[in-house]
C-alpha cells in the first residue's frame, strides 16, 4: 500500500530553533534510501547533512535554497510502500492522501520569535511588546517573517527615494552561514541587554612557560602549547565559584551548570563557528591542549557535527590572535556570558613596591548579560580569573 509522509526538520541541538536551507541532494521524482542524505542546512553554529528517516520517491519538496526553517518544519513529502519504510517517527508524518493537508494555525502566538523575525523586527524599531500582540500564522502560533513583513506594510510610514551608481559599488549575496550568524547575534544583542567589563592580567611567566616549553611540549604531545589552554584552564577554575556565569536564561530561570563547557571561537572560511570542549573543569593543560587541536582542526576542515557545537556553557574569544588589543563580544544565545582575550604586548608596567618593569600584558573582557549578572559580580569574578592567569607555576 502505498503511503505519503513528510519528512520535517528534526531538531539540530540545545538553543537551535530554526536552519536555513543551504541545498538538496535530490530531486523529485528521485529514489531516496534510508539515511542517506536529502539535504544540506547550516545554522549560526555549524552545517550539517539532513539523512533520509524513509525510503522511497521524492514526490515534493516544500522548502527552497536559501529559505529559513523553524525546528519542525515539513521540508517534503515522499511516497513510501509500506509502514516499515519509515524508520524514524520523530521527522515523519504518515498523511491519508496524496494532497497537500489543510493548514493549521493556533489560536494564539506563543512569546518565541525566530532570528530572521528578531532582526526585522529590530531594523523597523518594533519592540517585542509590539511582537506579541501580532498574530501568528506560523507552527503553533508563532508570529514569522511573513506575518511581521504584512503587519509592517500595514503601517503607514514614509518613504525617502535613494539614487545609488551602480558602478561605485559591489554587491555580495551574505551566504547561509553568514545569514545565520548574523540572526544569532541580533537576537542575542536584542533579548539581552549587555554589559561589559575589561581588566589587565599579567601573563609573563605563562608566555615564558611556553616559550620555554614548546617544543618539548610538542614533542612529548604532538600538539602546539598556546596561551588558549591557560585561559581555559583559568577560566573554567574560576566559573566554578561564579557559576551565574556559567548559565544560560530560559524565559525567567536561570538554569546554573553543573559542568563547565566553554565554546571557542574558531575563524573558517565564510565565518566563524563555535566548537565546545566538555567538561573544562575536569581537564588538565595537556588536555586541554590536545582537545583545543582537535576540534579546531575539525572546525577548519568542514567535520564538525552538531555534538561539537551544542550544549556550551560559557564562550571564550581569543581576538588576540589578529592583534586586536581589546574587543566588545556579543553573547552567544541561550548562555549570559562570552571571555574576550586580546592580544600579548610588553609594556612598561610599574609594579607594588614602585619599581618599573617589562611584562607582557593582555587584556580580558567580560560582557554579560545584565538581567542575570550585577556588576559587581562581574568585576569579582574578573579579577578571580586574572589570578588564576598569573598564578600558573612556572613550570610542568
Amino acid at each position: 500500500m502505498l503511503k505519503i509522509v513528510e519528512i520535517a526538520l528534526p531538531k539540530l541541538g540545545e538553543s537551535i530553533v530554526s536552519a536555513t536551507v543551504v541545498n538538496w541532494f535530490k530531486k523529485v521524482g528521485d529514489k531516496i534510501v534510508f539515511d542517506e542524505p536529502l539535504l544540506e542546512v547550516t545554522t549560526d553554529k555549524v552545517g550539517s547533512e539532513i539523512p533520509s528517516p524513509v525510503t522511497g520517491v521524492l514526490k515534493e519538496i516544500l522548502v527552497s535554497v536559501d529559505q529559513e526553517i523553524e525546528v519542525g518544519t515539513v521540508l517534503a513529502r515522499v511516497e513510501v510502500n509500506q509502514e516499515s519504510s519509515v524508520h524514524s517517527e520523530p521527522l515523519v508524518k504518515c498523511i491519508q492522501s496524496q494532497s497537500p493537508p489543510e493548514p493549521v494555525y493556533a489560536g494564539t502566538c506563543v512569546d518565541i520569535f525566530s532570528p530572521a523575525v528578531l532582526r526585522l523586527a529590530r531594523e523597523e524599531g518594533i519592540s517585542l511588546n509590539t511582537l506579541r500582540k501580532i498574530e501568528g500564522t506560523g507552527h503553533e502560533g508563532r508570529v514569522s517573517k511573513k506575518d511581521l513583513e504584512r503587519f509592517i506594510d500595514n503601517q503607514t510610514k514614509p518613504c525617502t527615494l535613494v539614487k545609488k551608481d551602480a558602478l561605485l559599488e559591489d554587491r555580495l549575496q551574505m551566504s547561509g552561514m553568514r545569514k545565520a550568524i548574523a540572526e544569532n547575534m541580533v537576537r542575542s544583542f536584542y533579548e539581552a541587554p549587555h554589559a561589559s567589563l575589561v581588566h589587565e592580567a599579567d601573563v609573563t611567566e605563562v608566555m615564558d612557560l611556553i616559550a620555554k616549553e614548546k617544543q618539548r611540549f610538542f614533542d612529548t604531545h604532538g600538539v602546539k602549547l598556546t596561551i588558549t589552554s591557560f585561559l581555559l584552564s583559568a577560566l573554567a577554575k574560576t566559573l566554578q565559584q561564579f557559576p551565574m556565569l556559567n548559565a544560560s536564561l530560559e524565559g525567567e530561570t536561570i538554569v546554573m551548570k553543573r559542568y563547565v563547557n566553554i565554546g571557542i571561537a574558531v575563524n573558517i572560511e565564510g565565518g566563524l563557528v563555535v566548537p565546545v570542549i566538555r567538561h573544562c573543569h575536569e581537564r588538565n593543560l595537556v588536555n586541554l591542549a590536545k582537545n583545543v587541536a582537535e576540534i579546531s582542526s575539525k572546525a577548519r576542515l568542514g567535520k564538525l557535527s552538531f555534538e561539537d557545537v551544542a550544549d556550551g556553557t560559557i564562550t571564550l574569544t581569543n581576538f588576540g590572535m589578529t592583534g586586536a588589543m581589546i574587543g566588545i563580544p556579543i553573547i552567544r544565545y541561550p548562555e549570559v556570558a562570552i571571555i574576550g582575550a586580546g592580544t600579548v604586548q610588553k609594556r612598561v608596567v610599574a609594579k607594588e613596591d614602585d619599581s618599573i618593569a617589562i611584562r607582557k600584558m593582555i587584556y580580558l573582557t567580560l560582557t554579560f548579560d545584565h538581567r542575570v549578572i550585577d556588576g559587581i559580580y562581574g568585576c569579582e569574578f574578573l579579577s578571580d580569573f586574572k589570578k588564576h592567569l598569573e598564578s600558573f607555576p612556572s613550570h610542568f
